[in-house]
């Protein structure tokens, strides 16, 4: 807890000496002022939750000085205690209240008196931080309450968008299979891509599935990963064959580098799932090019990168991509949930890895994964 600070003025030494005396304490700071100068500048440059002090002072006196710190911003609600020589300034009194004090001690002192005053003072000083801490918590809550109700709002709207792509390609398809029930004929090449296309429609559809179960097993804090032996060049290898007509038919040829074999210890599954993901996006950015998926390995360290040579992405997207729900580069928003790259950093930080991206806007963009190849002592369960 931070010490609370009290301002004491008098231009006498030996009334400030003893006036310190009664009220020092651990948790308290006390700062002394000789003048009402000396006591303007302390006030402008710390925050006080008491300022007792002297009415007569030569120069600026006590109800000057009040006068100030009520005409002030910064000063205008700490409470503020005359020290009065009783009934031979009644007038002192009257003048005080005016100026703002919300009491008076009055000379000879009294011991008990004065600390059970400024105990108070000290006790309502803390209640109110309290209190502002508290309100700050709560709009803090409220900020985010809010923002998680415009994350719903936003994930309904893409998953209702996402799914109705698919559905309406199938719905098509299904009114094509119609017609030739009614005896219309295809050809061979005809029948291929409309199973083709069904099938690409119900991967995604899947996929979406997936992203979505995904994001809930990490909210709940239940995304196993199982490490096992595994071999990450024949994995990579493996869903590069797997994307390699889907990136051929938009132009995206991918070229491995790398060994032929790399043991490790990971979840096959899981790594196979953030391959997937950046071979994904860079088919989906890479405008059109070739895509090289290089594997390498160093001690105990795997290394894995994808690169593509597309729109790239600006270095204050290059952070946020990482983030649920974005999906935005530059001005291209590609379809999708935005769920891609925060699963994968989920998955890669599993395994106890880094994921990193190397790019400059319209330069194309490297994702480089790195994981170690023993099992991580803390997987994520």
């Amino acid at each position: 807890m931070n010490p609370v600070k009290l301002l004491i003025v008098d231009d006498l030494r030996e009334n400030l000496v003893a006036l310190e005396a009664l009220i020092r304490q651990e948790d308290r700071q006390i700062y002394k002022a000789f003048s009402g100068d000396e006591a303007l500048a302390l006030l402008l440059e710390h925050d006080f939750a008491l300022a007792i002090l002297d009415v007569q002072m030569p120069g600026m006196n006590g109800l000057d000085l009040a006068a100030m710190m009520r005409g002030t911003e910064k000063t205008r609600r700490i409470p503020i205690v005359f020290v009065s020589a009783g009934a031979q300034e009644l007038n002192y009194a009257f003048k005080g209240y005016e100026t703002g004090a919300v009491d008076f001690l009055y000379k000879p002192l009294d011991p008990h008196a004065v600390r059970s005053k400024v105990n108070v003072f000290v006790e309502i000083y803390r209640q109110r931080q309290q209190q502002e801490m508290l309100l700050a918590e709560l709009r803090d809550t409220q900020a985010e309450l809010q923002r998680s109700i415009e994350m719903r709002d936003d994930f309904v709207s893409m998953v209702s968008h996402e799914l109705r792509t698919p559905l309406n390609t199938l719905y098509l398809q299904t009114q094509l299979r119609r017609r030739m029930a009614s005896g219309v004929t295809l050809t061979p090449a005809q029948m291929t891509a409309m199973v083709e296309r069904d099938e690409q429609q119900i991967r995604n559809m899947v996929r979406l599935i997936d992203d979505m179960l995904d994001v809930s097993r990490l909210r709940k804090g239940t995304l196993a990963i199982q490490p096992a032996a595994a071999d990450l060049a024949v994995l990579v290898k493996r869903v590069i064959e797997s994307y390699a007509d889907q990136g051929a038919n938009v132009g995206c040829p991918m070229e491995y580098s790398g060994p032929d074999t790399l043991p490790g210890i990971w979840d096959e599954f899981r790594i196979e799932q953030v391959v997937a993901n950046l071979l994904t996006n860079a088919i989906r950015y890479g405008g059109g090019k070739p895509v090289k998926v290089t594997v390498e390995a160093s001690g105990q360290e795997a290394t894995v990168s994808v690169r593509d040579q597309g729109i790239g992405i600006a270095p204050q997207d290059q952070a946020r991509i990482f983030e649920q729900f974005e999906r935005a580069v530059g001005k291209q928003v590609a379809p999708g949930l935005g769920l891609g790259l925060f699963i994968t950093r989920q998955i890669v930080e599993a395994h106890g890895g880094t994921i990193s991206v190397e790019s400059s806007a319209g330069e194309g963009s490297t994702f480089i994964v790195r994981l170690p190849r023993r099992t991580p002592s803390a997987p994520l369960s």
